[in-house]
């Protein structure tokens, strides 16, 4: 029996060095013999070699899919540096503008690319051909990843399972079961046929 996904969102951010050393030697799934790694422009296409050789080079095997972002970040969090004027040098009679000046210091910062895989299942992970297996894959991603949340419904052997992973940290996840909007509601809505309004 197959799995499948369903359900998934995705907001993970990991700095693109780390997604790459990820994949230098990532605990596979048995079905999946490799990993392609692509980028084209600013996409990162991670793409599953299948271990079954029977299966044809033209079905397309699942792929996760990022967008790589540049972020600043700073040495030391601007954020904390404290409340303003609380290292004030001042005497309360007026600004000091030679302290003002030494206090703020330019904090040290450099350009990090993010690989960003956001979005819901068919902009993350595409394609149904190993798509269980690489959702096992962006898992393992979501464990390492910095910040952000992984959300998904997958059914493994025919069980239904909540996945639920934020800021690299599994936590319990369950399922509501809601029911569809029953024939009464939609018959409530506007008739845009019959409407006499509209000609």
């Amino acid at each position: 029996m197959t799995s499948r996904v369903y359900r998934l969102h995705s907001t993970l951010e990991l700095p693109l060095e780390d997604a790459y050393d990820f994949f230098e030697d990532p605990e596979l799934p048995p079905e999946i013999a490799d990993i392609d790694i692509t980028r084209r422009n600013n996409t990162l296409i991670v793409s599953a070699v299948a271990e079954d050789e029977t299966m044809s080079k033209y079905t397309p095997t699942a792929q996760l899919k990022a967008s790589v972002t540049e972020n600043r970040v700073y040495e030391e969090d601007p954020d904390e540096m404290g409340p303003p004027g609380a290292a004030s040098t001042g005497s309360g009679g007026g600004p000091q503008w030679g302290a003002l000046e030494e206090e703020e210091e330019e904090i040290e910062s450099e350009l990090v690319e993010y690989a960003c895989f956001k979005g819901d299942r068919e902009t993350v992970l595409q394609n149904t051909a190993l798509q269980y297996e690489m959702f096992e894959v962006l898992c393992a991603i979501a464990k390492i990843a910095e910040k952000g949340a992984l959300t998904a419904i997958a059914a493994v052997d025919g069980e239904l399972t909540a996945v639920r992973i934020v800021d690299g940290e599994e936590l319990p996840a369950s399922i509501n079961v809601v029911e569809d909007p029953s024939d009464e509601d939609e018959n409530e809505g506007v008739n845009w046929r019959d409407n006499e309004f509209i000609s």
